[in-house]
């Protein structure tokens, strides 16, 4: 059953967690904790998520807090490094937090900067790991797309490029013209009121799932289980509570063949728990209880946590309106 209201509010953290660098456009990322019978949940859709999206990043917390993980097959999770759009300088700094990683995910089509500069960027990665991927976002269009990544293909092979474009018709046609780089949806899969439709569509070879947009765990298991296409789940910039969800729900995956994208962690300068550490590119599957210190010494200003509190009562009304949890 869905929560009262009451009782998700009895056990709200907000916080605020700086980054080491800007990434997505921010510096600082906001989460909204809460605390239930069965642990800790995380809400925290980015502020320019509306309610009707953001809702289901509040269904993910109440799963977590009040329901539990599924049960696992596997213990550890390998994961990907993740770059940032930084100088090429700055990427062995960067590897250097991911031990034992074999394969990295790559910013490029950052606005401000130049196909030059992705080249550069994915160049000095693969001097240091031999699986790259990359991530433009949406950010290019279907020409921009093959032309950017015909370039960035030409010193080596990608093992996909996430979200080359914003829509599915795009990803199909440009699947159609570079038939030769693998395509994974993720925006495509998250944000979609259809989330199967970029597959049957012919939109994307590999599936990008993220426990929270997708409203909990279990919701992404069965997600996983329709798609037809192998499965990477990754995080949306999670602290080390959401991040035990995704962990969760890998581990709970009866096939995961890539690496995840699950070691976001390493990105955030200070987290409510003692970060995970990767060992042999791999994390384990363990939920992390917060730190009541670090809780205090990270918490918001009130105005923010004020901002949280109306967004989280706006979601729960949005989910009771759907009946969810009924």
């Amino acid at each position: 059953m869905l929560p009262e209201l009451e009782d998700l509010r009895a056990g709200v953290h907000v916080v605020s967690l700086p980054m080491r660098v800007r990434f997505r456009g921010i510096d600082r990322r906001e989460v909204l904790l809460l605390r239930g019978p069965a642990g800790w949940g995380e809400f925290a859709p980015f502020p320019e998520y509306g309610d009707d999206e953001a809702k289901w990043w509040l269904a993910s917390a109440i799963e977590s807090a009040w329901t539990g993980p599924p049960a696992a097959v596997r213990s550890t999770v390998q994961v990907n490094a993740t770059v940032p759009a930084v100088e090429p300088a700055r990427v062995p700094e960067i590897l250097a937090r991911f031990p034992g990683v074999t394969t990295a995910k790559v910013k490029v089509a950052e606005p401000g900067q130049s196909l030059d500069d992705d080249v550069a960027r994915v160049r000095a990665v693969r001097e240091l790991v031999p699986h790259v991927r990359v991530d433009a976002n949406g950010g290019w269009t279907v020409d921009r797309a093959v032309q950017s990544l015909s370039a960035l293909t030409s010193e080596g092979e990608l093992q996909y490029a996430e979200q080359p474009c914003a829509t599915v018709d795009e990803l199909v046609e440009l699947r159609r013209r570079l038939p030769m780089v693998r395509i994974a949806a993720d925006e495509s899969i998250r944000r979609a009121d259809d989330p199967l439709r970029v597959v049957r569509a012919g939109g994307a070879d590999v599936a990008v799932v993220k426990v929270a947009p997708l409203g909990g765990m279990r919701r992404l298991l069965t997600l996983a289980g329709e798609l037809g296409v192998p499965v990477v789940v990754s995080s949306a910039l999670d602290s080390a509570v959401g991040m035990g969800a995704g962990l969760a729900a890998a581990a709970a995956l009866p096939n995961l063949e890539m690496a995840c994208g699950l070691g976001t962690g390493e990105l955030l300068a200070r987290d409510v728990a003692a970060p995970r550490r990767i060992v042999a590119g791999a994390l384990e599957a363990t939920a992390l209880e917060p730190e009541a210190s670090l809780l205090e010494e990270l918490s918001a200003e009130p105005v923010r946590r004020r901002w949280w509190l109306e967004r989280l009562e706006r979601c729960h009304a949005e989910l009771q309106a759907i009946g969810h949890g009924a």
